[in-house]
């Protein structure tokens, strides 16, 4: 089974999806990666819909990968010994340390980080940015506000602070145990939510020790300064809009995307665009069309994968969601201008002998259009480098590891297949031409392109170009 796009779909499963019938169609539909929201998922629910999601993985024969994507910290006010309350521009509203209930003059902010953080002038944004307040005043015990856009506000709101660095770690309590479970689970990429600074990334990474990638959600502005750094510590990225455009201008945010999808293209990281990609279709059985343009910018500016939230995972149409997003992802890539877009965007490869044997197969590959790239990778940094290439023929990725294809499930344009790593060049040859005919990329007398590392089975040691003929019964030969 294959897919007739590069980008690659991530959908969220929950309420809706939780069935593994629903699971196999939504993979049938389009979906290459599924995520798991541990925000409202426990770990029995975590191992139910893990053991379902490999259970229609060995129905359908491909690998599929599963993202865990961790709460982080969630930041909120106390509560309202009357009620709700309406808060009036211009008036004077403080946060503190008082646990006892909030009233329209102050609340309980029960986050002593946040208080340590602020200074006068920088802004406190409440409920999704609905109701935004300007530091007055601020100590370790309290920050005197003035009410610059006000509204109601009840028990429990959300908060944020776009101009503070707060001095807390990523993970909380809860995200340790998730992120243990997650693990536990053998799930191949674990997402860390709320990402400010590049040491932020340095737990997890000590806790999965390669067992699952690392993907950062960029939705704090502080990350936006710290990107290359962040980008550089991270195995893949996911631009987060929702939070991102609550604590930035709305009207920065496709700006930043695009700074971001570009820079993940320049260091060979996957890049995710994710939050209210087809946001209507929730509750409609399609979409607007400001949201198919939305999607069709992510494909024309390259992204690696595109992602589905509410829409998959509670939404009234979780597999009409998919099956959209594939349609738009499709044709966006048959038209004439997709190719001139993402050819323009290609980074210099780096100064490595896998990155130049990766851009030497792409270059060759469409200068004698042939059938396809065939890539042997262990570790999966083969793939990633010829993905990062964007190339025009099709990318097959052939790994012995089944954990390395799961994972790559995310990278544009790679098609796993988990296969025996070669014993010699001739078997290195006869199973790449065997495959891409199987797989349906390649007919008897098209050439695919072949690369590889030398001694076979070594891990980061590609350093090997071959140009096969694909044989009537599917054999090659140089």
């Amino acid at each position: 089974m294959r897919r007739n796009r590069r980008v690659k779909i991530l959908a969220t499963l929950g309420p809706s999806s939780t069935e593994q019938d629903i699971i196999e169609n939504l993979y049938r539909s389009g979906a290459d990666v599924f995520r798991i929201n541990m925000s409202h998922t426990d770990h029995d629910r975590l191992k139910l819909l893990v053991e379902r999601i490999r259970s229609v993985e060995g129905k359908v024969g491909r690998p599929i990968g599963i993202l865990a994507d961790l709460q982080g910290p969630k930041l909120r006010v106390g509560t309202f010994s009357g009620g709700p309350v309406i808060l009036e521009n211009g008036a004077t509203f403080t946060l503190d340390a008082d646990t006892s209930g909030g009233d329209v003059n102050r609340v309980h902010l029960p986050h002593p980080e946040i208080l340590q953080a602020l200074e006068p002038g920088h802004r406190l944004l409440l409920d999704d940015g609905k109701v935004q307040l300007n530091v007055i005043e601020a100590s370790d015990t309290k920050a005197v506000t003035e009410v610059v856009v006000g509204g109601k506000l009840s028990d429990r709101k959300g908060v944020s602070v776009p101009d503070s660095e707060i001095a807390t770690s990523a993970m909380t309590e809860k995200d340790h145990k998730d992120l243990i479970a997650a693990l536990e689970q053998g799930v191949d990429w674990v997402a860390l939510s709320f990402v400010q600074r590049p040491d932020d990334l340095a737990e997890v990474r000590k806790i999965t020790r390669g067992r699952a990638g690392v993907l950062a959600k960029i939705e704090k502005p502080q990350a936006i300064g710290r990107l290359d750094e962040i980008i550089e510590l991270s195995d893949a990225i996911m631009v987060a809009r929702g939070d991102l455009g609550v604590e930035m201008p709305l009207e920065h945010v496709p700006g930043l995307q695009k700074r971001i999808t570009r820079a993940c293209r320049r260091a060979g990281k996957p890049v995710v665009i994710a939050t209210q990609m087809l946001e209507s279709m929730i509750s409609a059985p399609v979409p607007t069309r400001a949201e198919v343009s939305d999607v069709a910018t992510a494909v024309f500016e390259g992204a690696d994968a595109v992602m589905l939230s509410a829409e998959s995972a509670a939404g009234d149409f979780p597999i009409e969601a998919v099956s959209t997003m594939d349609k738009i992802a499709h044709q966006v890539e048959q038209d004439s201008n997709y190719r001139t877009i993402i050819d323009a965007q290609r980074a210099e490869p780096e100064a490595t002998g896998a990155d130049a044997i990766s851009a030497a197969a792409r270059q060759i590959a469409e200068t004698l259009n042939l059938a396809a790239v065939v890539c042997y990778t262990t570790s999966g940094a083969t793939g990633l480098r010829a993905s990062r290439e964007r190339p025009s023929s099709p990318v097959i990725v052939l790994s012995p590891v089944l954990a390395t294809a799961r994972r790559l499930s995310l990278g544009w344009g790679l098609h796993c297949v988990v296969s025996e790593d070669a014993s010699n060049e001739e078997d290195m040859i006869d199973r790449a031409c065997r495959i891409s005919f199987s797989e349906g990329f390649a007919k008897p007398g098209q050439r695919v392109i072949v690369t590889a590392g030398v001694p076979f089975g070594t891990p980061g040691s590609t350093n090997m170009l071959r140009i096969a003929f694909v044989g009537n019964d599917g054999q090659g030969g140089i």
